[in-house]
């Protein structure tokens, strides 16, 4: 067993096929097919079901998941350690994070990580709900992770948890005659508007349902995945959007008008990571 034929496992893993793995790996199909059948042999066992193209992980291969990410991780933690000896001058950090939190505050943070760093690589993987980005965070697809959650519960259990800052929530519209008259507008006072959602899960969707219940003929015109496509959709006036504070200036500088939501609920920003020693990279993002 080696390095590599594990990683070509969990690429195999994370990617649902040997083609996509390969492609992913940018290596010849025939090689991970080879890796996977020499890791196979090597522990006396099939990691994988296979029916005609389809490869569904057996009991074996459930289990070596983890222990395979946990040596790909100290591998890579080595590796990173050794070449920030002289500094940061290389390396590659790998945060996942929720649409309005790579908004802000990620965005920024990544700004000032940057400049320096400006040798250190740094991919943002997206994440939809906060269960998501956990599960990275957990699987070690990710190092550090970035979430907005109404509380920091029992689900972030054996995490380091970061609490960034406070974010409440804003409505958006096209113009400001679509809004109620004032700065702030009340959770009932969207009366007849149509409304732009997320995705169940998320701190947007729960506070528009919020809105939908308690503003007399209300409902929602666009349910979308999307985050992108929020202030897309509401500059062509579909409908007006509850987001979290982190749009505030992206929507103006669009265009949108915004005015802040008179609601109770907020998210609590938090950036996450597994107990444990952590790269140079890492390291070096996490506000001290």
């Amino acid at each position: 067993m080696d390095v590599r034929q594990l990683r070509y496992f969990l690429a195999i893993v994370d990617h649902g096929s040997v083609h996509r793995a390969a492609q992913e790996l940018f290596v010849a199909q025939p090689s991970v097919s080879q890796a996977l059948r020499s890791l196979e042999r090597d522990l006396g066992t099939d990691l994988f079901h296979r029916t005609g193209r389809k490869l569904v992980l057996t009991p074996a291969g459930e289990r070596l998941i983890d222990p395979a990410r946990e040596v790909l991780r100290g591998v890579e933690l080595a590796r990173a350690t050794v070449e920030a000896v002289n500094g940061l001058r290389s390396g590659r950090l790998v945060i996942v994070s929720m649409p309005s939190q790579a908004v802000s505050p990620l965005a920024p943070m990544v700004s000032r990580f940057r400049a320096a760093f400006p040798l250190v690589e740094v991919a943002v993987r997206a994440a939809a709900t906060p269960p998501e980005v956990i599960s990275a965070v957990r699987a070690g697809t990710a190092e550090l992770g970035m979430l907005g959650t109404p509380t920091v519960g029992p689900e972030l259990a054996g995490l380091s948890v970061h609490q960034l800052e406070t974010q409440s929530f804003v409505v958006v519209a096209a113009t400001d005659g679509d809004l109620p008259a004032g700065d702030r507008v009340a959770m009932d006072a969207l009366a007849g508007r149509r409304l732009i959602v997320g995705q169940h899960g998320t701190g947007m969707r729960r506070v528009a349902d919020d809105v939908l219940r308690r503003s007399p003929g209300a409902r929602i015109a666009v349910e979308v995945e999307h985050r992108e496509a929020v202030l897309p959709l509401v500059l062509a006036r579909v409908g007006v959007a509850v987001l979290s504070e982190s749009w505030r200036e992206l929507a103006r500088s669009a265009g949108a008008v915004v005015k802040d939501l008179a609601s109770d609920e907020v998210l609590r920003v938090c950036l996450v990571h597994r107990e444990g020693r952590l790269s140079p990279a890492a390291a070096a993002f996490v506000p001290r």
